[in-house]
């Protein structure tokens, strides 16, 4: 296999579960839409708690300190934050998604539109497998993650199209992007990042995922996309320390 099929699968089964989820939504209540979206809440906030508590592998711990580890994830997440607020990524995205809702009309509302867009998006994009997954296709070590996640984003891209319609299917764009830039660096780069930095950046990604599960149960609109420049943060305060431990 070439390297990017990861990707490409990827892709194909959130615009394949999409439509299955834009065609059998009509069939479903309000009701029932609003169970299966509270069912992926629910199911996106398991997923996000084992992934945040990865904070605590020995690999970050030897790294760094025993002490260290939570507060790497809190500096990331408010030096990220503060950096995705000014340069208003939140925003921008959901410009993005009304610009695409305003090409491709078919009489849907903005706001689901736009609300599909932006929380697909955010749970096909932010997870570890995104990066891992497409660090490890990129250096040709195989595009087994990658897969994996495409089955996980086919499911529950069915159960996000019936309630939010296409925005979900325009999330496909966000995730051929993100996971094509990373499979390149992949390429290009080599394996740049020790284990402690990944498990940094995938500890960070979990808690990150908190704030989109909670945008799913309608708890809090956390502003997930101004959190992202966190993933960047995270393996630099980690380097940060090991220099200074060093």
């Amino acid at each position: 296999m070439f390297i990017g099929i990861g990707t490409v699968v990827n892709v194909a089964t959130v615009l394949v579960g999409s439509v299955l989820g834009v065609l059998i939504g009509h069939r479903l209540s309000h009701r029932t839409r609003d169970l299966v979206t509270d069912a992926l809440g629910l199911v996106t906030l398991l997923i996000a708690i084992s992934s945040a508590l990865t904070v605590g592998d020995k690999a970050l711990s030897d790294a760094v300190g025993d002490s260290a580890p939570i507060l790497i994830v809190l500096g990331a997440m408010l030096i990220g934050g503060i950096t995705g607020s000014l340069l208003r990524i939140e925003q921008r995205l959901e410009d993005f998604g009304g610009w695409i809702q305003r090409r491709f009309d078919r009489g849907e509302g903005q706001g689901t539109f736009v609300e599909g867009f932006v929380s697909a998006s955010m749970v096909f994009c932010v997870g570890p497998l995104t990066f891992l997954g497409a660090l490890s296709d990129g250096l040709g070590r195989g595009a087994d993650q990658l897969l994996l996640k495409a089955v996980l984003d086919g499911f529950a891209s069915i159960a996000f199209a019936a309630s939010f319609g296409w925005g979900v299917a325009a999330s496909a764009l966000v995730v051929l992007v993100v996971q094509g830039l990373m499979t390149a660096v992949g390429a290009v780069l080599g394996d740049v990042l020790p284990e402690a930095h990944v498990t940094a950046l995938g500890a960070t990604g979990g808690v990150m995922l908190i704030g989109v599960a909670l945008r799913l149960l309608k708890l809090k609109q956390v502003a997930v996309a101004d959190l992202l420049p966190a993933l960047i943060v995270a393996p630099l305060l980690v380097q940060l320390l090991v220099v200074i431990r060093g």
